[in-house]
C-alpha cells in the first residue's frame, strides 16, 4: 500500500488541495461533510474521468517498495567485527608469509598455506550463516504487504465494479465490505448495511477483540482505538457489511506509517549487548597480543641487528634481513595463535540454532545478535489487551448437561489451533452423541459466521476467533451417523466450504449434514 514509484514525485508536490486532503479528520465529520470534502455522492461513486485525475495525485495504493540490500554490502557488514577483522588480518599476513617462505617449493609450501586457509575458510562460512540469516529476515518483512486486500468492491460511475486490484483505489471511492474481507484501505463508514459491523484490528493496534464500528462521529483528538466510525487497511471484517469512504491510501494509512517506522528501525544500527562485549574483548585482545608480538620480535632483535661500540657509541651495524622476517614470522605465528580463530565461529553456530528455535516458534529474527540480547532481557513490559497474543481461540473444555436430569458432564478437549486434526475429544461417548450433544454442535455450527480454511500447513480462521474455535469444536465431535449419507463413503472429517456454496460460510461436515 503505498504510492507507486513513478509517481513518487507527484506526491510530494501536490498542491493545497492534496495537503489538505491529508489532514483532514472524517472521523470528526459527519458522513456528509465527508461527501461534500471528497466531492463524492456514495450512490453514483466516482467517475472514471475523476478516478484517473486522483491517482496521478495520490498514487497507486501500495507500500513503498525499498531498495533492498546488496550482496556485497551485507558481505561487508558481516566483517564490521573488531574480532573478525583481527582474524582477517591475521589471515592475511599468514597468507603472505606462507607465500614468501613456499617460494622455495616442496612440503613446506603446502603445510604454510593450512593456517591462513583454514581461518579464511571460518570467515568464509561466519559470512554465510549472516548474509543467509538477514537475505531470509527481509524476505520475511516483506510479508507486511500481504495482509493487505488485493481486490475490493466499489462503486463507481454509478455501477458496482466487483473485485477492482486494491491498488487501484483513490481517495473518495465507495467501498462495499462484508465479512471475512480485508480492508484495503483507511475508510469512513458512511452506512451499515447490517445492524452491526465488527472488525479485528489486532494486526494493528493489539486489541483482543473486534471492535465494532459505528458512523457516528468522534472527537477529532481520538486515538486510533476511539476512532469507531473509521476501518483501516490490514485489518479484517469478522462481522456484518457496511458502506465505507476512501479517506487514505499508501502510506498515509495506518499500516503504512508502520511500514515506514519499520523500514527506519532497520536503517538504525545499535550494537547488541553481545557484540558490545565482543568488541571490547577483541580490542583488549589487540591491545595484549600486540604488545606481546613486539615485546618477542625486541627480544630477539640482537639475532638479526648487531653492532659494535667505538668510543661508547655504536657503529657498524650488521643487519640480516632473512633473520629478521624469520623472527617476524615466529612473532605473528604467535599472535595468530592467541587469537580464538573458533570464537566467531561457534558464536555464530550458537546463534543460528537459537534463530531456528525461535523461527520454529514463529519468531522472525532479522540479526544473528539479536537472539543473545533476548537472553539478556529481565524485565518485559506489556498491557493486558492481548497485544501478545496469537489472537487466536480454542475451546478447552465442554460442559453438557447428563442423561440424569441435573447432572453435568465435562469433555477435556486437546489442541490449541485451528486445525481440527489438532487433538480429540477425551472421554467422548464412542457410541455416537445423544440429543443434549446434538444440540450443542447443531448451535455451534449453523450460528456461526467464521469460517475456517487450510493456507498451506496451517489453518486460519475467517471472522470471530471465538466463533473459529467453536466450528473447529463441531469438527472434532464429528458428524452423527443420521447425517452419514449426505457425505461421501470414507469421508474423513474436514472443512468443506469449497464443496458446497451452500455452506461456505459454514465449512463444517456439521452444515452440510443439517441442510441436506
Amino acid at each position: 500500500m503505498g504510492r507507486g514509484g513513478e509517481n513518487y514525485g507527484k506526491r510530494e508536490n501536490a498542491g493545497a488541495a492534496s495537503s489538505k486532503q491529508e489532514t483532514f479528520p472524517a472521523w470528526a465529520r459527519d458522513v456528509k461533510q465527508c461527501e461534500e470534502k471528497y466531492q463524492v455522492n456514495r450512490e453514483l461513486g466516482l467517475p472514471s474521468a475523476e478516478v484517473e485525475k486522483r491517482r496521478q495525485i495520490y498514487g497507486l495504493n501500495e507500500l513503498l517498495k525499498h531498495e533492498p540490500t546488496s550482496i556485497f554490502q551485507l558481505l561487508l557488514e558481516q566483517f564490521n567485527d573488531t574480532l573478525v577483522r583481527i582474524l582477517l588480518a591475521a589471515a592475511i599476513i599468514s597468507f603472505v608469509l606462507a607465500w614468501y617462505d613456499g617460494e622455495g617449493g616442496g612440503e613446506k609450501e603446502i603445510t604454510a598455506f593450512v593456517e591462513p586457509l583454514v581461518i579464511f575458510l571460518i570467515l568464509i562460512v561466519n559470512a554465510i550463516v549472516g548474509i543467509w540469516q538477514e537475505s531470509s529476515a527481509e524476505k520475511a518483512l516483506e510479508a507486511l504487504k500481504e495482509i493487505q486486500s488485493e481486490h475490493a468492491d466499489v462503486i463507481r460511475d454509478g455501477k458496482k465494479v466487483s473485485s477492482l486490484p486494491a491498488k487501484e483505489l483513490v481517495p473518495g471511492d465507495i467501498v462495499e465490505l462484508r465479512v471475512g474481507d480485508k480492508v484495503p484501505a483507511d475508510m469512513r463508514v458512511l452506512s451499515l448495511i447490517s445492524s452491526t459491523v465488527r472488525v479485528e484490528q489486532g494486526s494493528l493496534t493489539g486489541e483482543s477483540e473486534a471492535v465494532s464500528k459505528t458512523v457516528k462521529v468522534v472527537p477529532e483528538n481520538s486515538d486510533i482505538q476511539g476512532k469507531k466510525c473509521m476501518v483501516f487497511a490490514g485489518t479484517t471484517m469478522v462481522n456484518g457489511n457496511c458502506i465505507c469512504l476512501v479517506t487514505e491510501i499508501g502510506m498515509n494509512t495506518e499500516i503504512g506509517k508502520v511500514h515506514s517506522q519499520i523500514h527506519e528501525a532497520s536503517q538504525s544500527d545499535t550494537d547488541t549487548p553481545l557484540k558490545k562485549k565482543l568488541n571490547e574483548f577483541g580490542e583488549v585482545l589487540t591491545l595484549i597480543i600486540g604488545m606481546i608480538c613486539i615485546l618477542v620480535w625486541l627480544i630477539n632483535v640482537k639475532y638479526f641487528l648487531s653492532w659494535e661500540y667505538v668510543d661508547g657509541w655504536p657503529t657498524n651495524f650488521k643487519f640480516s634481513f632473512e633473520k629478521c622476517t624469520y623472527y617476524f614470522e615466529i612473532a605473528v605465528a604467535l599472535a595468530v595463535a592467541a587469537i580464538p580463530e573458533g570464537l566467531p565461529a561457534v558464536i555464530t553456530t550458537c546463534l543460528a540454532l537459537g534463530t531456528r528455535k525461535m523461527a520454529q516458534k514463529n519468531a522472525l529474527v532479522r540479526k544473528l545478535p539479536s537472539v543473545e540480547t533476548l537472553g539478556c532481557t529481565t524485565v518485559i513490559c506489556s498491557d493486558k489487551t492481548g497485544t501478545l497474543t496469537t489472537n487466536q481461540m480454542a475451546v478447552s473444555k465442554l460442559v453438557a448437561i447428563g442423561s440424569r436430569s441435573g447432572t453435568l458432564r465435562s469433555f477435556d478437549v486437546e489442541g490449541t489451533t485451528y486445525d481440527p486434526f489438532d487433538g480429540k475429544i477425551l472421554g467422548w461417548p464412542v457410541d455416537g452423541m445423544d440429543a443434549n450433544l446434538e444440540m450443542i454442535a447443531k448451535i455451534s455450527a449453523v450460528c456461526n459466521d467464521a469460517g475456517v480454511e487450510q493456507s498451506g500447513r496451517h489453518y486460519v480462521a475467517i471472522g470471530m476467533p471465538t466463533e473459529a474455535a467453536l466450528k473447529v469444536l463441531v469438527e472434532k465431535m464429528e458428524l452423527p451417523e443420521k447425517y452419514a449419507s449426505s457425505s461421501a463413503p470414507g469421508d474423513p472429517r474436514r472443512m468443506l466450504a469449497g464443496l458446497f456454496p451452500a455452506v461456505v460460510k459454514c465449512g463444517t461436515k456439521w452444515c452440510k449434514g443439517l441442510l441436506h
